[in-house]
C-alpha cells in the first residue's frame, strides 16, 4: 500500500474535497442526530487511527486526514442546515399582506413574473379557510400574472397584494424533486399565487445590478425577438424566463440545456474576451510592452470581467462555482503553472463545498465537476497526449485530429453525465455528444462573440446587423436542438435509481478518474454493479402523490394511466419521469381493464403471473360506507385522498389520509413486492420536522386538528350519500 500511494502521491490531494463531500452526503443520507454524530465519532476515531499509525506513514497520514474531512463535512452542512432555520407555513393559506421586494425574476414565456418577499404584516380581512390569519414566513415566493404587476416596481419596494400560500412541497413521489429541501437552504418558507390588486406601499431604492441585468435582457430580446432572443439573453444575463417550453424541452432532450445556464462555458468566453482585448490595446503602446507584464494585467482584467459577470447575472451558486474556477485559473496562469488540472477541480469543489454545502445534493454541481474532471482526466492520459498532442502534420490531418478529440470527449463526458442525469432526472439525451459537437463551437466562437459586439456597437447605432447574424447563428442552434429532440430514441428514460446504485457508479468514477496507475482500473468493479442494479430495478406499476388524489397505473402497453381526468403537466411529467417511459400518460378511465365512475376507479394490472385490483377513489363526494366496505374486500390495493372506513380492509395494502401523511408519496412494482415512500421513518432532517409557522392564539386549535387520530377521521369517511356513488356504475362494471 505505501508503494502503491508513494506512487500516486501527486493524486491524493484530489481526494480532500471527495472525503469532504462523503460527510455532508452522510448527513442528507442519515435520518436524524444520533447517526450524525455517529458518523462524526468514527470519523475521528478512524482519523486517530491513522495518527496512531505513524508519521512517516504515508498511509496513515491520508486516513488522518480524510477522518477529519468527514467529520468537518457532516459538521459544517448540520451548522449551515441549522443557520438558515426558517419555519415554513403550516398549511395553505388565502392571505392579504404587506411585504419587501428581495428579488424580481419575469417569466416571459409564461407571462408571469415571480417574486421574493419579505413578508411585514398581514392586514385585516385575510380568512383562509376557518383559520384566522397566519403568521407568515420569514421569505416567501410568488407568482404574481405580468399584467398585475405595477409599473415601476423595483427591488426595495414594499408592496401590498392577496396571494394563495401553501408550504413548500417536497417530492411527489419517490425520486421526484425535492423542493422542501431546496426552499430550507434558500430561507423560502412559503410558495404560492398573488393576484390582484398589487400596490406599491412604499417604493424601492431598486438595484443597479438587477435592474441593469433586467434592462440588458429586455434590449436583447427586442434586439433578436423570438426564440432567438430568449436564448440570447439567457446566454447573456442567465435569465432563461422568456424561453418557450417547446425550446426549452428540446434543448434538455437533445443534451444541449447546459448552455442555456450561465457557468464555465460563459465565464470562460467573458474572462477570455476580456483578456484577449485588453491585451491587445495594451500592445500597441511600446512603452507599456516594454516595462509591464501584459498577460498579467490582462489577467487583472479577465478576473474583475468574471467578478462583475458572476454578479450581473445573479450571483446563483453554478455561476460562482465557475467563477472561483476561473479565478484559480486566472492564478495558476499568474504564476506561470499549468492551469486546467484535475488539482484545479478539485480546489474549486472544496471551495464551493465550504461556502455552499447543500449544493453537493443538487444535479448543478454533480454534472459540472464531472464533465469537468471527466474532459481533464481524459487528456491527461498518456494514450491522449500521444493520440492528439502537437504532430507534425499538414492542417487537414490536424483538423481531422482535433475533430476525433473533440468527438471522444463529448462521448466520454456522456458516459460521465449519464448516471447523475439518470439518477436526478431519470432521462438522459443519446445524441448529446454529437450535437455538442456542433453546439458548443458555435456558441462559443460565433454567437457569443457576435452577440458582445452587438452590445459593444449598440450605443453608437451600429450593432443591428451583428444582432441579425446573432439571431441567424442562435436559430440554426435550436434547429439543431430540435432535430436532434425529434430522433427515434432521442432520450433513453429509466425509473428512479435506487441510492445505493448510483453511490456505487460514483464512487467507481470516482476512483477511475483520480487515481493514475492501473489499480483505478478497480472502479469498473463498482461502475458495472451499480450500474447492472440501476437497469435492474423493477420500474414501478402504482404511483401514488402524497396527498392521495393523483394515482398514476402501468398500462399493459406499458404507459402510465393517471386517476383524474384533469390533472396538470406537472403531476404528469413528475409521474412519467419517475416511471420511466417518456410519453405523456393517458388516461385511467378510457382504458379496457379499468371500470370507473366520477367517483371511483377499479383497476386490474396483471403483472408477475397474478392479477392486481387496485380501487381509489377520485372525487371529494363520500361513498356509502357498507358499499365502500364490500368494494374494499374485493381489492388488492385501496388508494384515497381521505380517510376510509376501518372495515375497509383490501387483501393487501390500504393507503389513505392517515397512511400517506406517514409515508408520503408511494411507489409499487408488484412483481417484485417493492414500495418505496418518500418520507422514511425517523427523518429527523429540518425541512422534514421543523415546526410550521402557526399564530400564536391557533396554536392549540392547529394542534388538535392536526393531532386527531386516524381512527376517528376513518370512522367520519364513510359517513354520507354520494350523488354519483358505486350504484352509478354500469351494470356490467358493477363491483
Amino acid at each position: 500500500m505505501e508503494r502503491w500511494l508513494e506512487a500516486e502521491r501527486d493524486q491524493l490531494v484530489l481526494w480532500l474535497p471527495v472525503a469532504l463531500g462523503a460527510g455532508i452526503a452522510a448527513w442528507f443520507l442519515l435520518p436524524d442526530a444520533p447517526a450524525w454524530i455517529t458518523v462524526m465519532l468514527v470519523a475521528a476515531g478512524a482519523a486517530l487511527g491513522g495518527v496512531a499509525i505513524g508519521r512517516g506513514d504515508r498511509a496513515g497520514r491520508a486516513i488522518a486526514v480524510g477522518g477529519v474531512l468527514v467529520a468537518v463535512g457532516v459538521a459544517i452542512v448540520w451548522w449551515r442546515a441549522e443557520s438558515v432555520w426558517a419555519p415554513p407555513l403550516a398549511a395553505p393559506a388565502v392571505v392579504t399582506f404587506e411585504a419587501r421586494v428581495e428579488r424580481i425574476e419575469p417569466l416571459v414565456a409564461r407571462d408571469l413574473v415571480r417574486l421574493r418577499l419579505a413578508p411585514l404584516r398581514v392586514l385585516p380581512g385575510s380568512r383562509p379557510s376557518d383559520r384566522p390569519p397566519p403568521t407568515l414566513p420569514s421569505h416567501i415566493r410568488v407568482n404574481i400574472a405580468e399584467a398585475d404587476v405595477p409599473a415601476g416596481l423595483t427591488r426595495g419596494a414594499v408592496i401590498s397584494l392577496g396571494a394563495r400560500l401553501m408550504p413548500p412541497p417536497g417530492p411527489a413521489v419517490p425520486g421526484a424533486y425535492d423542493y422542501a429541501r431546496v426552499a430550507w437552504f434558500d430561507g423560502i418558507g412559503a410558495t404560492g399565487r398573488g393576484f390582484a390588486p398589487v400596490k406599491i406601499v412604499t417604493a424601492g431604492g431598486g438595484d443597479a445590478l438587477s435592474g441593469l441585468r433586467q434592462t440588458l435582457s429586455k434590449h436583447i430580446q427586442t434586439s433578436a425577438p423570438g426564440g432567438a432572443g430568449a436564448i440570447a439573453a439567457a446566454l447573456a444575463t442567465g435569465d432563461q424566463g422568456a424561453i418557450s417550453q417547446a425550446d426549452a424541452d428540446a434543448m434538455r432532450r437533445s443534451g444541449l440545456a447546459h448552455l442555456l445556464s450561465v457557468s464555465g462555458l460563459h465565464i470562460t468566453a467573458a474572462v477570455g474576451a476580456v483578456m484577449l482585448l485588453v491585451g491587445r490595446l495594451l500592445a500597441l503602446s511600446p512603452w507599456i510592452a516594454l516595462r509591464t507584464r501584459i498577460p498579467l494585467i490582462a489577467a487583472g482584467a479577465g478576473a474583475l470581467a468574471a467578478i462583475g459577470y458572476t454578479l450581473l447575472t445573479g450571483a446563483e451558486v453554478p455561476t460562482i462555482r465557475s467563477c472561483v474556477a476561473a479565478l484559480l485559473v486566472l492564478v495558476a496562469l499568474a504564476m506561470g503553472r499549468e492551469a486546467l488540472t484535475l488539482r484545479l477541480v478539485a480546489a474549486g469543489a472544496f471551495v464551493v463545498l465550504l461556502l455552499f454545502p447543500e449544493a453537493l445534493a443538487g444535479p448543478s454541481f454533480q454534472l459540472s465537476f464531472a464533465a469537468v474532471a471527466a474532459i481533464i482526466s481524459l487528456h491527461e492520459h498518456p494514450a491522449m497526449r500521444r493520440w492528439f498532442g502537437p504532430h507534425e502534420e499538414g492542417r487537414g490531418r490536424a483538423m481531422l485530429r482535433g475533430l476525433a478529440s473533440l468527438l471522444l470527449t463529448g462521448l466520454v463526458v456522456e458516459v460521465a453525465l449519464i448516471p447523475i442525469s439518470v439518477y436526478h432526472f431519470h432521462r438522459a439525451g443519446v445524441y448529446g455528444a454529437v450535437a455538442n459537437i456542433v453546439a458548443i463551437p458555435l456558441t462559443t466562437f460565433v454567437t457569443m462573440p457576435l452577440e458582445a459586439l452587438a452590445l459593444l456597437l449598440d450605443p453608437v447605432g451600429l450593432g443591428w446587423p451583428f444582432w441579425w447574424l446573432t439571431a441567424r447563428s442562435l436559430d440554426l442552434l435550436l434547429w439543431i436542438a430540435h432535430a436532434v429532440a425529434g430522433l427515434p430514441g432521442a432520450v433513453a428514460a429509466l425509473p428512479a435509481v435506487p441510492g445505493g446504485a448510483y453511490a456505487l457508479m460514483v464512487a467507481g468514477g470516482l476512483w477511475i478518474a483520480l487515481w493514475r496507475t492501473r489499480w483505478r482500473r478497480l472502479g469498473a468493479v463498482p461502475l458495472a454493479a451499480g450500474a447492472i442494479w440501476a437497469l435492474a430495478t423493477p420500474a414501478p406499476d402504482l404511483l401514488v402523490t402524497g396527498d392521495g388524489r393523483h394515482v398514476a397505473i402501468r398500462t399493459s402497453g406499458g404507459n402510465l394511466a393517471v386517476l383524474r381526468d384533469r390533472v396538470g403537466d406537472y403531476t404528469a411529467d413528475i409521474f412519467s419521469e419517475n416511471a420511466g417511459i417518456d410519453a405523456v400518460p393517458v388516461l385511467l378511465s378510457e382504458q379496457p381493464d379499468a371500470r370507473c365512475s366520477r367517483d371511483l376507479c377499479l383497476a386490474t394490472r396483471t403483472t408477475g403471473g397474478r392479477s392486481w385490483r387496485i380501487l381509489a377513489t377520485r372525487s371529494a363526494y363520500l361513498v356509502p360506507a357498507k358499499e365502500l366496505i364490500a368494494a374494499c374486500a374485493s381489492a388488492d390495493i385501496v388508494v384515497s385522498e381521505r380517510g376510509l372506513p376501518r372495515g375497509c380492509m383490501p387483501r393487501w395494502l390500504k393507503l389513505d389520509r392517515a397512511t400517506l401523511a406517514t409515508t408520503g408519496g408511494v411507489a409499487i412494482a408488484l412483481a417484485a413486492g417493492r414500495t418505496t415512500t418518500v418520507r422514511q421513518p425517523g427523518d429527523k432532517h429540518p425541512w422534514v420536522v421543523a415546526p410550521p409557522v402557526v399564530p400564536e392564539r391557533s396554536r392549540r386549535r392547529w394542534r388538535q386538528r392536526s393531532g386527531r387520530s386516524a381512527g376517528a377521521a376513518r370512522e367520519r369517511a364513510g359517513v354520507g350519500q354520494s350523488d354519483s356513488s358505486l350504484d352509478r356504475l354500469t351494470p356490467e362494471s358493477k363491483l
